[in-house]
């Protein structure tokens, strides 16, 4: 029901026909580094979010609501 060894290599040689070496190892290249700049892109963020929100959770007061509000009001 999946997809063979064989098939995948199929795939492959056609890709290689096509494209060329030489434009799948600098597709590859761009791609890996692409990632490596997303990698880095997330881990800072994650880091930028870890002191602003221990410094929120020291500061961080309990708020009060008045629930006053006059149902017979709604009612007229």
């Amino acid at each position: 029901m999946g997809i063979s060894i064989w098939q995948l290599l199929i795939i492959l040689v056609i890709v290689i026909l096509l494209f060329g070496t030489k434009r799948l190892r600098s597709l590859g290249s761009d791609l890996g580094g692409s990632i490596k700049s997303f990698r880095s892109a997330v881990k800072e963020g994650e880091e930028d979010e870890k002191p602003q929100s221990e410094s929120e959770d020291h500061n961080i007061e309990p708020e009060v609501k008045s629930s006053n509000v006059n149902l017979d009001k709604e009612k007229h």
